[in-house]
């Protein structure tokens, strides 16, 4: 048995929040460099260069996905070690992303990754939704140098359940 759709949609006023949880067994400074130095993105979405301070922006990337694109993210917020949030340029999307990072106990954190969708987007949540749940895994797999899950585990397979949940 595969993978199953974890992830949520809130309603907002632009659209819906898609919202998705990892426990990591790491103390939350070890998770947030998972998040944000690129030796460690590297290992589960892709090295980035470039001006990591908000307001600046860099360059990503994407080591699992065909061709290896790169793509631009802006960087609007760096809270270490607990609130990341970026915007991927127009050229994908223009995805608006919250990444939040908390203590889960003595030596675990969770990672909560939100993605913004506007109204508009929310048609595209059968794709989005497994994607995040792919990547979230590889995570999970990089943190505990375990074997990296194939996208196919998750796509098409989640997008069903991803779709019903938009009511």
């Amino acid at each position: 048995m595969g993978p199953e759709a974890s992830g949520r949609l809130v309603a907002t006023s632009r659209g819906a929040d898609l919202v998705l949880v990892r426990s990591l067994a790491l103390a939350a400074e070890e998770a947030w460099a998972f998040v944000t130095e690129s030796e460690h993105t590297e290992r589960w979405f892709g090295p980035w260069e470039g001006d990591a301070r908000p307001g600046g922006a860099v360059r990503l990337r994407m080591r699992f996905e065909d061709h290896e694109p790169s793509i631009t993210l802006r960087i609007h917020a760096c809270e270490a070690p607990h609130r990341l949030i970026i915007e991927a340029d127009q050229e994908v999307g223009g995805w608006k992303l919250e990444i939040l990072v908390e203590e889960d106990g003595e030596d675990d954190a969770l990672v909560t990754l939100i993605h913004h969708l506007g109204s508009d987007d929310l048609g595209g949540v059968g794709e989005i939704g497994p994607g995040w749940e792919y990547y979230l895994d590889l995570l999970v797999a990089a943190t505990e140098d375990t074997e990296r899950p194939g996208f196919d585990q998750y796509y098409p397979a989640l997008r069903d359940a991803y779709q019903a949940m938009r009511g």
